[in-house]
């Protein structure tokens, strides 16, 4: 495990990092998960295998330090990450990244264009969300004020997430959690969407198949930006389709190479 500070009170992110040929790959998970969890499975496939490889918790998550004066936007979310990998000497690296780790990963590509030479988004958030009470994910936990979560909408939560979320968000800090979700359904100026429109990097974006059409997918391939319907899969597509997301996710960064 390796780690480094990331904010002037000396909170820090940790990972796990497999040895490997340069330029180094970084995977970053989504809300309430950690990447260990998410992602040694395809790190270690043969197919991706043999890259540098960082398998990087965000402030408040998993094995990172969770500390509750972090304001979790997606701007400090990505300024942390920043920092965290500038300690650890990567630079140019490949981002593989799930979920809101996917939106952390597009401002992050913005905000520090040398850390990041290519994207594969992972059913990544684009676009603000509606709070939404009741509902799963980020768009029931940001319908929660603070203080009600922190109350018991985070036991309302954990019984809505079931046992296989729940197990890596209880890890999560609290605070953490909430303003995570918050600032993930209130989005970027620009949003995510516009972004991702207008790096310049190589940039992929894998979806599950059984979602249908992505809303914009026209822009985002007019744009550059490869979008891949992934079969018999959720949310979760490392997870539910390793097979399928491995060579996926291989042939995209591939044919990137090959491209740039």
């Amino acid at each position: 495990m390796r780690d480094a500070a990331v904010t002037p009170e000396g909170d820090r992110i940790r990972w796990v990092e497999l040895p490997g040929r340069e330029p180094a790959r970084v995977y970053v998970h989504g809300l309430g998960a950690t990447s260990p969890a998410y992602f040694t499975e395809v790190a270690v496939h043969p197919l991706l295998a043999g890259r540098r490889s960082l398998l990087i918790d965000l402030l408040g998550h998993g094995i990172s330090d969770r500390p509750a004066g972090f304001g979790y936007t997606l701007e400090s979310h990505a300024d942390a990450l920043a920092t965290a990998l500038t300690s650890a000497g990567v630079t140019g690296a490949e981002l593989i990244a799930h979920s809101m780790g996917g939106s952390v990963a597009v401002v992050l590509a913005a905000r520090h264009p040398h850390l990041v030479s290519r994207l594969v988004l992972i059913d990544a958030n684009l676009d603000p969300l509606p709070r939404l009470p009741g509902s799963p994910g980020s768009s029931g936990i940001a319908a929660y004020s603070e203080q009600e979560f922190l109350r018991d909408g985070w036991e309302e939560v954990r019984d809505r997430a079931g046992s296989h979320w729940w197990s890596t968000m209880r890890l999560a800090g609290r605070e953490a959690l909430h303003r995570s979700a918050v600032h993930l359904t209130r989005g970027t100026v620009p949003t995510m969407r516009e972004l991702l429109l207008d790096l310049k990097i190589p940039r992929a974006y894998l979806l599950p198949e059984g979602d249908g059409p992505l809303p914009g997918a026209d822009a985002l391939a007019e744009a550059g930006v490869s979008v891949v319907a992934i079969p018999d899969c959720g949310h979760n597509i490392m997870l539910d389709n390793p097979e399928a997301f491995v060579r996926a996710c291989a042939a995209a960064l591939a044919a990137r190479e090959q491209e740039g």
